[in-house]
């Protein structure tokens, strides 16, 4: 379709070691419409922060590489683009707040200093309409006395407060699509909601796309549009959010959608995946979540061959009528 904002086709990327290849995205292919919200789901180590640095072309080389594969973003492939352009696209059109805020944010400068910079590395403006920017930056994302704030210091700053800075870094040169990784991860319950919330009303106020990192299942559904489920750096299951969480045609995907803790339930023990994400420089033949299944028979060692569920549903398993 003419109008995507991204296409990720057959992305490869893969980290070169001493004790082998690691490859953590291997073949991964999505799309995101204008204004749509993407859940990129799956356990630790499945490949989902790499996808995100490998669309802004941040994966650290050596040992990291990308191999193959395109990152179209309106129609330009970003695997073409000199440094000197991607950096004109990185906080300027596509932005991304990284896993961790405490250790993203430079603890020797305030955070007026790192909003500010980023401001002016994109903007033709003057220190001081920049600094005007980032207090309007910080009233957006409900940081209160945001004068005071400005010359506060990372450490000064509750992981709430210092996850509202990183989300205002991100917003501050209105970027077509931003990619949050893991966002709420390290926060409580309630600011977990608040900053859902927040990421819900900056998406609607500057019209943007967002890729939404996440291992958990019931945060996603109440964010994404579509859902693409990652494991061993392959997509298992792509579909809308309703196909996944009603009609989820990957064991896979069943046993994250099982994992979600049901408070009115009677029973003891929480459901668990069995086993554990296989090592990505050693992966087994075949299906790579052989190993772990419950729908596993011999022939699943022979290929993990995709199938279409129905339009815009597909699943990476032999076995998809039976899930």
């Amino acid at each position: 379709m003419t109008n995507q904002l991204l296409k990720v086709d057959s992305l490869k990327t893969h980290f070169f070691t001493e004790s082998g290849v690691i490859r953590a995205v291997e073949g991964v292919s999505f799309e995101i419409m204008p204004g749509e919200t993407l859940g990129l789901v799956g356990e630790s180590g499945c490949g989902k922060t790499v996808t995100g640095l490998s669309i802004l072309r941040l994966i650290p080389t050596p040992p990291g590489r990308i191999l193959d594969g395109k990152i179209l973003f309106n129609g330009t492939d970003l695997l073409d683009l000199s440094e000197l352009e991607m950096r004109e696209i990185r906080g300027g059109k596509i932005s991304m707040i990284f896993q961790e805020p405490m250790t993203s944010l430079n603890p020797v400068f305030t955070v007026g200093d790192q909003i500010t910079e980023t401001i002016t590395v994109h903007k033709p403006v003057g220190k001081r309409e920049a600094r005007k920017r980032a207090i309007e930056l910080l009233k957006l994302v409900e940081i209160p006395n945001p004068e005071e704030r400005l010359f506060s210091y990372p450490h000064q700053l509750s992981g709430g407060m210092r996850q509202r800075v990183m989300i205002a870094m991100a917003i501050a040169c209105n970027p077509h699509l931003l990619i949050a990784d893991e966002p709420t991860t390290a926060l409580d319950v309630t600011i977990q909601v608040q900053i859902l919330e927040l990421l819900r009303e900056l998406k609607e106020r500057f019209r943007m796309s967002l890729i939404f990192i996440t291992h958990d299942l019931g945060v996603v559904a109440q964010i994404a549009d579509r859902i693409a489920v990652m494991y061993a750096g392959r997509i298992f299951e792509y579909g809308s959010a309703r196909q996944i969480f009603k009609h989820a045609k990957n064991p896979y995907t069943k046993g994250l959608l099982r994992s979600i803790p049901v408070f009115e339930c009677e029973k003891k023990y929480l459901n668990v995946i069995p086993g554990e994400v296989p090592d990505p420089s050693n992966l087994p033949e075949g299906c790579k979540f052989f190993p772990r299944c419950y729908l596993a028979i011999p022939e699943c060692r022979k290929g993990e061959p995709t199938f279409q569920v129905e339009e815009g549903h597909w699943s990476r398993c032999i076995r998809w009528k039976e899930v």
